[in-house]
Order: structure tokens, then sequence, then C-alpha cells
């Protein structure tokens, strides 16, 4: 994968300014080291920052059709090109390099915006069709790949990461507290909606499409994929256990091929548990005579050290093997990159472990490794799903009638369903966020209160089962944005990697909304059929250990340590001055956090004073405006 960038416009002159074109460019140079392209006429420029990995003598972009009348830069990889490479030269199509992204200008001569329905990959792409002044921008379904954009005097700016659409001088900078609100309440953000007023993440499976009309650029923003379950009334499984199992075990191994597809050497983590060990000895299965280089990261910490267990996967597998120990005060000096890169605040300090693992791949020489994310979400495997079926088991109970009362209808207003339980009690932690914002902030609550309507589309959550509704949400609001953006891409691009996720093939996705949920979640066993099919791979050891669920030290731990940097973020005159929390009560956590014996059971204990501190940060690093 690479960075994209480029601005469409109804202007010419300034607005399209070269250098601008360059800086945004350059701002990007960490996801795409190797190589540059530019693309610039009246109306539209790219640019294009390479991290080779595909065709390394004659893969650089952008790639053009053979006219020359449609042009294309894609950060990411198409995995399924050979397929549609052939299909393509039976129709007449002539291609001038290996690289797999040169399909996608000549899918779109051949079936126009609906060309995005046949890809597998993971990819954020824009085509612009010469002839028809028309800007086509897509994410992949799955939302691996970023993409952001604004508009400013009918002008379009976007880039594979926000940094780069700053360097455009009509894009100003201030907070969105929408934003802010979400890393407060969910996982994360969730796209549209970032940490900055005005610029939008395109969502996961959806195409932006950009015209000239009048002397105006519209955009016309629509979804193309989505994890939609079936109804439970409607779905229509099959009795055999072993199909479900056989057929997992048939679409993974060919998603692990695929993403072994690279003219440069291809790695893999192992964190010591189910997901990263299925995907080692998967490559080991389809290579077993090729030495590849497996990564993993330690900890000094007994309780949380899982080098038994990856050393066992990494002897198995055969792998070339390689550690990182990890000690706690590196969080302290990886903290202002990992918010840099990530953009945007954080609820833990995790995302700094997985900036030091990316390094140490880079440090090896490889460019690409595979990880473990996505089986969770699509099979049942956070702590959630068991206590959703625990639920449902025992009445109700903890809350007042009022109390009850104005909770069911906050779950009503975000899911449709009074009964589901997700995360927090959103209601009751309203008062929390409340007490929490400063006077300014509180004052404009009501405009952007992530709570006060859906953040999902909520009628595909209807008559769904409990599993799958949990799944739906977890893909939609812990996934996309968070695991897999801040602290997946941007984690491992700020050291030059690429990740590939094999749990998020398409075909892998579209087969998960098949499955029926007691093949998921079996009484209280998660992920049941990954661990079925891991009987085939993996040692007994690893298939039935308790799931490891990791959680770097948070605030308390930061707090009591002797770091100037951070009391100077926390300072009550510094907290004022920025005026988006209130600096009393931060006093007040503060004492709390500090307080002996007190501790945070993270991750189900909010962590507020991260959010205060990596918000701080936040604010230093793009020199945000104060409130």
């Amino acid at each position: 994968m690479c960075g994209i960038a480029g601005i469409f416009t109804v202007h010419s002159g300034t607005a399209i300014n070269e250098d601008i074109l360059l800086k945004m460019g350059n701002s990007l140079i960490h996801r795409g080291p190797d190589d540059t392209g530019h693309f610039r006429q009246k109306h539209i420029a790219l640019v294009f920052k390479r991290l080779s990995i595909v065709d390394l003598t004659t893969g650089n972009q952008p790639m053009y059709n053979e006219d020359r009348t449609i042009v294309s830069v894609c950060n990411g990889e198409i995995f399924n090109f050979l397929e549609l490479k052939e299909q393509l030269r039976q129709r007449g199509h002539i291609f001038y390099t290996h690289c797999d992204v040169e399909v996608l200008v000549h899918l779109y001569e051949e079936h126009g915006d609906d060309f995005v329905r046949q890809l597998n990959g993971q990819f954020s792409f824009a085509i612009y069709d010469i002839k028809r002044k028309r800007l086509l921008l897509a994410r992949d379904q799955a939302g691996i790949t970023p993409l952001f954009y604004t508009m400013t005097n009918d002008t379009l700016v976007f880039a594979s990461e926000i940094k780069a659409i700053f360097y455009h001088p009509q894009v100003r900078k201030e907070v969105d507290l929408r934003g802010l609100d979400q890393v407060l309440t969910f996982p994360g953000l969730v796209s549209p909606t970032t940490m900055f007023k005005g610029i939008s993440s395109l969502k996961p499976g959806h195409i932006l499409v950009a015209s000239i009309h009048e002397n105006t650029v519209r955009l016309n923003v629509k979804e193309y994929w989505d994890l939609i379950y079936p109804e439970e009334q409607q779905a229509d499984y099959q009795s055999n256990e072993s199909f479900y199992i056989n057929r997992l075990d048939e679409i993974f191994r060919q998603s692990v091929h695929y993403r072994l597809m690279a003219d440069v050497p291809v790695g893999f983590y192992l964190s010591g548990g189910l997901d990263s060990s299925l995907i080692g000895a998967v490559i080991k299965s389809l290579s077993p005579a090729e030495k590849r280089h497996s990564f993993s990261i330690a900890f000094n910490d007994s309780a949380i050290d899982e080098r038994v267990f990856q050393r066992l996967m990494a002897d198995s597998t055969g792998s070339i093997h390689s550690e990182v120990v990890f000690d706690w005060p590196d969080i302290s000096t990886r903290f202002r990159d990992m918010v840099y890169h990530a953009e945007c605040p954080v609820k833990e300090s995790y995302n700094t472990c997985s900036m030091a693992l990316s390094a140490l791949v880079r440090e090896n020489g490889l460019k690409v490794i595979l990880t473990g994310e996505g089986s969770d979400e699509l099979f049942a495997g956070y702590v959630g799903y068991r206590f959703d079926a625990q639920r449902a088991a025992v009445a109700d109970s903890g809350y007042d009638d009022t109390e009850k009362m104005l909770e069911d209808e906050q779950r009503e207003i975000l899911w449709g369903d009074k009964d589901f339980f997700y995360e927090k009690s959103h209601y009751s932690f309203r008062e929390t966020k409340l007490a929490l914002y400063s006077d300014t902030v509180r004052e404009r609550f009501n405009d952007f209160d992530c709570v006060c309507d859906s953040i999902v589309d909520k009628s595909k959550l209807v008559n769904r089962h409990i599993v799958h509704k949990r799944s739906y949400l977890d893909f939609k609001l812990r996934l996309s944005d968070h695991l897999v953006g801040d602290h997946g891409d941007r984690m491992a691009y700020a050291n030059s990697v690429e990740a590939r996720y094999p749990f998020l093939d398409v075909n892998l996705m579209d087969f998960a909304k098949t499955v029926p949920p007691h093949l998921k979640l079996r009484g209280f066993t998660e992920k049941y059929i990954v661990k079925k099919v891991s009987e085939k791979y993996l040692p007994e050891r690893i298939i039935n250990r308790e799931k490891f669920g990791f959680v770097a030290p948070g605030s308390p731990f930061l707090l009591k340590q002797d770091i100037e940097w951070l009391s100077d973020t926390l300072s009550y005159a510094e907290i004022k001055k920025q005026g988006y929390f209130d600096p009393n009560t931060v006093e007040r956590l503060k004492k709390i956090y500090t307080s002996d014996g007190f501790t945070l059971n993270l991750p189900f204990d909010s962590d507020l004073l991260m959010t205060v501190i990596s918000f701080g940060v936040f604010m230093d690093v793009f020199d945000m405006p104060h409130i």
C-alpha cells in the first residue's frame, strides 16, 4: 500500500498549485518512501507516494487506460487481480505493467462505478475520467485503508491521511466536538466523523462521485457493500456443521494465499492467540519450503507476557522469529508520535506497543505483515458475546424504574432495541461526560451529543440474532476506524509497513454472514467454528487456552511516573487554556487516579484521563486552535 492525495476543483491556477500538491505528498512519505508519481491537469491534481511491494520495476503510479483518458492512483492491493486481468485481456484490454492496481482503470471502462463490487482487496483509490471531468473515490469493504476528504470553495481535497489535507491553504483546523464525544463514548471514531470539523472519512464499503455541474463541484456518496446479516425468520442455514467448517477452511486458505502475493518478503505477527497462530500455520501449510519471518511483542511483566505461546508457534511454523521487549517507559517516549500518526485521541496506550512492533518488522527489512484482526468481530470472539448469553438467562437489574426507563429509551435510539446492551449504560455515561467537559463545551452539548441519534443503520439490526447484532456493531464501531484504523493501518505505516488481514477478505466476510450463530458462540465457547478449523493446524494448547485480552497500562500508571510533558499537558492552566475540559474535574480525577490502591478495570472502566492526555497531545501536535 501507499499514500494518495488529490485536489478536484472548478477553478484552476493557484487552487491546483504544484507546490501544494508536493507538500501534500511529502507529508505521506512514511506511507510511501520508495517512489513518487503525479498527475496534473485543469480541474484535477493527483499525487502518489509508493511503498514498493508488487511489480517493483514498472509498478509506479498513476496508472492509465490505453488512450490515457482515465487515470488512477490507489493506496492498497487488489488480491484477485490475476483473475480480473485475464477477463479484461479477453475483452481486448492492454496492460503495460505487472502491477495489481492497473486493473482499476480498465474495470472502470468496462463496468463503470459498479466494478468496485468485483474487487477483493484492501484499497482506497481515486479514478479520474478526463472526458467526463468526473472523479471516483472508493474505500474497501472493511475500511482497512483510510481515505479522508473535505470541500472548500468548490474544491474537493482528499488524502490517505488528514495531515496532507491541511497543506491546502483554504482548509482550516477546528476540533469536531462530535468526534471527541465519539472517542469518549464508543471504542473510537466512527466514519464519516473525524476529529477535524469539516473533514470526513469515507465510510467503509462506500464510493464518492465528484463531478462539475454549472461551475460547482457536486458530491454523491453511495454504499456498495455492508455486513448485512439475515433476519432470524428468513435465515436459511445448512444443518451440516462440517459444511461450514470445511468451507471456512477453504475460504481462509485462499485468503491467506492472496495475502502472500508480493515481490518482497512477507511475514506475520504472532501474538500467542488463536487467530495469529492460525494464520501462521496456514502460511506454513501453503508454502512449507519457504522460511518466513514472524514477529512478536514481549513484556517484562510475566502476568501479560505471552512468549511461551509465541515461541511455541514460531517453532511449529519454523519461522525466523524476532521479539521486541516493550518496557512501560516506552509508552511515554512513543506517545507523541503515536498521536501524530493516529490523528485522534485514544482511550488506551496500546498503540505505542503496535508502533514498536511495526518498527521491529522494518528493522528486519520487511514491508508486509499478516495479522489477525477481524476474527473476533465476525465469529463472536469478545467477552460481550458471552455476556449477552448470560443476560438472556437473568432479569435486568441494577437500575431504579426511572433510570431503567431512560436507559431503555437511549438503547432504543441507538440500537432499536431497549434490551440490547453495548459497551456501557450510555444514558448514565452522559452525566460523566458533562462533568468532564468545560462550561463552554457543555453549553453546546446538544449540538454534538453522539448518542442523540443512531450511529448505525438500525434497520440492519432489526430481527437479527443477538450474536449478529453485536457482530454488526463491533464491525461498525470497533473494527474499521479503530482496530484496523488508528490501531492498525496508522501504527504499521508509521514505520512504512503494510498490514494485511486474512480474516477481512470479502469472500470470508460474505461467508460469515451465512454462518449460524450457534457455530460462532457454542454455549459459552467463543469462535467455535474457528477453533474447529484450527484443529487441523494448531496445537491443542493454543486452541483451548483462555482468551487473553491484553491491556496496556492506563493513565494511573503514567501519572505515577516522573514525565514532564505529561504534567504540563494535565496542568490546570493548560486544561483551562485549551477550553475543552473542566480543569476542576481534571484535578479531581488526577487525585483519584493517583490515590493509593486505585485501579481501573480496563477495558471495562473508562480511562477518562487517557483521553484527556491524548487530546492535549493532539491539540499540540496539530497546532489546533483553543475553543
